[in-house]
């Protein structure tokens, strides 16, 4: 059962020029980091121990944040989002199909064509190894692509 989202800070935009920061504009990674500290659980953890993972997967991921209030990583296109529940972290990797699982991370979303996904619950572990080598396949996969 899905849960609604807490807002994320609102975005505010100054009429000057220059850089998000001096424009008074929060940067994606701030609503990240707002998201993480306002659940304050265990699912805050969570989210904080995969975003780590992904950085350390591709330091050339791009942070954004979607669809009012979802955490998403790029390079070259989507790889994943990081979803919060009142149950579960959902990360959904957007073309995860495509993706080889040796390790079985995926346990959801897997009857689509096209993505596939991971749910954490409170008190699980995630292979870090494991899902950095599928946050590295996607990027490749995306670098694949665009070529």
């Amino acid at each position: 059962m899905k849960t609604a989202m807490k807002k994320a800070p609102a975005i505010v935009k100054a009429r000057t020029g220059g850089s998000k920061e001096e424009k008074g504009e929060t940067s994606p990674s701030q609503l990240i980091d707002a998201r993480i500290a306002e659940l304050g659980d265990w699912r805050g953890k969570m989210l904080s121990r995969l975003r780590a993972l992904i950085k350390e997967a591709d330091p050339g991921i791009v942070e954004e944040w979607k669809w009012r209030g979802v955490p998403v990583w790029s390079h070259g296109g989507l790889i994943c989002t990081g979803e919060t529940y009142k149950n579960a972290v959902k990360m959904t990797f957007a073309k995860g199909a495509a993706l080889k699982d040796p390790s079985r991370l995926f346990n959801a979303s897997l009857e689509g064509n096209t993505r596939r996904a991971i749910d954490l619950h409170e008190g699980e572990e995630i292979d870090g190894d494991a899902l950095k080598a599928l946050i590295r396949a996607a990027v490749a996969l995306n670098k694949s692509k665009t070529k």
